[in-house]
């Protein structure tokens, strides 16, 4: 099995907190000896991970990029589920999922999962081809909800949503040009939100797939949101009403 990178503070204490056996070592910055930096050092050697010194050109190296904060974790891949069935199968109460249609921005995807944590959303879906897979930039944004929110990527996104609709959880497709609104919607049963990429929005086959289209409203000047920003105001909606 070959180990998996992961860098950045959050990333590396959630693995520390939920999976500590998994760390073969932590890499940290020598020369950085600041208050955060302690604290960190602290809770790894609390775990029981293996510390090991070294430096910024290294660290970069290592993890391909040079956001690293000064601490690089080399860990054991956590095992996954093995489908949205599995997943589904677990779930206690109406299920909330996050479906991406087109997200190929690492960055875009990582923050995607941060909001899917927060939000309490119990998988984010997306085809395997038109979509990032999960990678040490996607792990560092997320800070660490790429290690507790599965990440699904299917063979055929249209199938999955219609399999979906099998299990009775609903289909909630976002367009900016939908008639109704995320408010005017019916979010606190079993539903998948579908967002598109920026641009080019869901692709024409997801899109009639769904049950409905809502678009969230827009006052100022501009035409759209982030997908990640995006993925947070829906999320968060679905949250509200299901806590009425």
């Amino acid at each position: 099995m070959s180990a998996k990178i992961l860098f950045g503070f959050h990333a590396v204490t959630v693995r520390l907190k939920t999976a500590p056996e998994s760390i073969l070592d932590i890499q940290v910055d020598a020369t950085r000896r600041d208050a955060r930096m302690r604290q960190f050092a602290e809770r790894a050697q609390a775990a029981g991970a293996r510390l090991v010194d070294s430096d910024d050109e290294r660290l970069t190296r290592l993890c391909g990029s040079p956001r690293h904060q000064g601490v690089v974790a080399r860990v054991n891949p956590l095992p996954q589920k093995h489908s949205l069935d599995d997943v589904l199968d677990e779930v206690d109460g109406p299920p909330l999922l996050l479906v991406l249609d087109g997200v190929t921005d690492p960055h875009n995807l990582g923050a995607c999962l941060r909001v899917a944590d927060g939000a309490g959303a119990h998988a984010v879906v997306a085809p395997k081809d038109h979509a990032v897979g999960l990678n040490a930039t996607v792990a560092k944004v997320s800070s660490g909800a790429a290690e507790t929110v599965p990440y699904l990527m299917v063979t055929n996104l249209a199938r999955t949503l219609n399999e979906l609709k099998e299990r009775d959880i609903r289909v909630v497709g976002f367009s900016d040009d939908a008639e109704r609104t995320l408010y005017e919607a019916d979010l606190s049963g079993p539903v998948a939100l579908v967002l598109g990429a920026e641009g080019p929005g869901m692709r024409q086959l997801t899109r009639k797939t769904c049950d409905e289209l809502v678009r969230i409203p827009m006052a100022g000047a501009v035409e759209s949101l982030n997908v990640s920003v995006a993925a947070g105001v829906c999320l968060y909606e679905a949250r509200r009403q299901r806590t009425k």
